[in-house]
């Protein structure tokens, strides 16, 4: 392996300090805003991110973390850290110098064939804790929906890593191809790729026999989140995983892929989310304005001695970003 990126680097230090504290055996008690290690009053975790022992006067990032209290050297604190994230560093491939051969020429030489990996789904974990927390909190899915997927066996949480796993099957219901996401995208750039091995001729379908209907997505948390905005279980579903969020240059893509479809007698309708750049996006938009207008309808006594500076009171305690100012006049 080569030395770190700058971008692993920074996916390393952005690890949830409260977790990794957790995970190496090192308790923790909330103090206000902060962490407190039990047994060790002058530890203080900041932000999640950074900590201090201001009895020593030491303290820093994740990897200063793991060197002070595991002992571990700046590598081994940095790939420890990065498969607790999630993040799979791949092998860094080596420019293949032939030998040269007399009489040998170029017309003559014969490619070597690789042999295909076999495809293998990664272990599952024993709970799908971080999975739940990751899709309920993070990404603002209804339990309900998270179960069905799961239940469908589209979803689940790998044991090493943590991962989300998706998971593609064929007509006969046998996986042919699965694609991981890691869940720490919250502090830093979450590890995405697909399982090795896998046939990419597959991916995360749902099949409806009963429906004429197919939904096509881009990943599978728009299908998700798509699928709990309609409150439809029973359409069929597939994730192509080539198109790309709401944005201008992404939009001409969709439309010349409905172009040729619907030149083969297809009826397609092109369904663009309301706001956004993708379902998900859209999704988190639409809760988090009905928390706000919850607390605005609850606070309504006191918006007309105080309205903006309520508001502006309401919109910290939600902790959400201002995105339709139009619903809240509404409210009022």
């Amino acid at each position: 392996m080569g030395k770190f990126t700058a971008e692993e680097i920074q996916i390393a230090k952005a690890v949830d300090l409260v977790d990794l504290a957790e995970q190496i055996g090192i308790p923790l008690k909330r103090k206000g805003r902060f962490y407190q290690a039990v047994g060790m009053d002058s530890v203080m975790i900041f932000n999640r991110s950074s900590w201090c022992r201001f009895s020593q006067g030491v303290g820093g990032s994740t990897i200063d973390f793991l060197e002070y209290f595991r002992n571990m050297d700046f590598v081994e604190a940095v790939k420890y850290l990065l498969e607790f994230a999630g993040y799979i560093r791949t092998e860094t491939m080596q420019k293949f110098q032939p030998e040269r051969q007399i009489g040998m020429t170029k017309d003559t030489k014969k490619k070597k064939e690789i042999p295909k990996e076999p495809f293998v789904l990664p272990l599952k974990s024993e709970t799908s804790r971080r999975l739940y927390g990751y899709l309920m909190k993070q990404r603002r899915l209804s339990k309900q929906v998270i179960d069905f997927w799961i239940k469908k066996g589209l979803l689940y949480e790998s044991g090493k890593y943590h991962n989300l796993v998706f998971v593609g099957k064929d007509p006969e219901g046998v996986p042919r191809f699965a694609s991981q996401r890691g869940t720490l995208d919250k502090y830093g750039k979450p590890f995405k790729g697909d399982v090795t091995g896998n046939d990419k001729t597959y991916g995360v379908n749902l099949v409806d026999r009963n429906s004429d209907t197919l939904y096509v997505y881009e990943a599978a948390i728009d299908a998700m989140s798509d699928m709990e905005l309609r409150g439809d279980y029973r359409n069929n579903i597939l994730v192509l995983g080539m198109l790309s969020d709401n944005d201008p240059p992404d939009r001409q893509a969709v439309k010349k892929l409905a172009r040729k479809y619907t030149l083969m007698n297809y009826e397609v309708f092109v369904r663009l989310p309301p706001m956004g750049k993708d379902y998900n996006a859209f999704l988190q938009y639409k809760k988090e304005n009905q928390e706000l207008s919850s607390l605005v309808e609850k606070e309504r006594t006191l918006l007309t001695e105080t309205k903006g500076t309520k508001i502006q009171k309401i919109e910290k305690m939600v902790g959400h970003r201002n995105i339709v100012p139009y619903q809240i006049a509404q409210a009022r």
